[in-house]
């Protein structure tokens, strides 16, 4: 049987143009979260999308695909992602922020040994 475990997914919507400090703002979010120790975190680009400005951003040549939607995915326990929304708070001023109660699946989990497969070898494989 295949174990899960309850999580929190923290999904932020932003404009790829937007910066923190010269930097691509959803770079920033992306460290901010491997430095917070969060579990992962991943950045998905749009092809088209729109948001409070009603203004359709798109990547079709006419456009030259400028300003596209990004969506930063992290995901890890509601703990430690709730911890980290005051940093999302400060570095996200114009976008949108959603919070997703979800499950993480953990495949084989239930065949692993209880030390995590580590054995007398600490981790190391034969």
């Amino acid at each position: 049987m295949t174990a899960t475990r309850a999580a929190l997914r923290v999904t932020v919507f932003v404009c790829e143009d937007r910066t923190w400090h010269h930097r691509p703002l959803y770079s920033e979010i992306v460290h901010r979260a491997h430095r917070a120790g969060l579990a992962g975190a991943s950045v998905f680009r749009g092809i088209e999308g729109f948001g409070a400005s009603s203004r359709i951003h798109t990547s079709r040549l006419l456009s030259l695909g400028e300003d596209l939607p990004v969506a930063v995915v992290i995901v890890d326990t509601e703990e430690r992602v709730r911890a980290f929304l005051p940093q999302l708070d400060e570095l996200v001023t114009e976008g949108l922020v959603t919070l997703d109660a979800c499950e993480i699946v953990l495949p084989g989990a239930a065949r692993r040994p209880a030390d995590g497969g580590r054995g007398d070898e600490g981790g190391r494989t034969r």
